[in-house]
């Protein structure tokens, strides 16, 4: 999968952040570009992932960004791996 469709989210001192550049410093996961993907990743393998429990807050957070993903991958993969031009 291209790292350009791989959502980063970042553990730091203040809680979860959404990170589009990827450069925040702190621990890091990230998930797909796709609504499924975060269902899956917010009942426990990211809390795993990052090593902590979620707030309340970082929950909330997610969820709404979350809510903004497509049910599909952004782009149509090729069965060999490369993406749909």
């Amino acid at each position: 999968m291209p790292k350009r469709m791989l959502i980063r989210i970042v553990r730091q001192t203040d809680g979860l952040h959404i990170d589009p550049t990827g450069k925040l410093a702190g621990r890091g996961a990230y998930l797909h570009d796709r609504r499924s993907c975060w269902e899956n990743g917010l009942r426990g393998a990211l809390a795993r992932a990052l090593r902590i429990e979620l707030s309340d807050e970082d929950r909330e957070r997610l969820n709404a960004f979350m809510a903004t993903l497509p049910e599909e991958p952004t782009e149509a993969a090729q069965p060999d791996g490369t993406d749909a031009m």
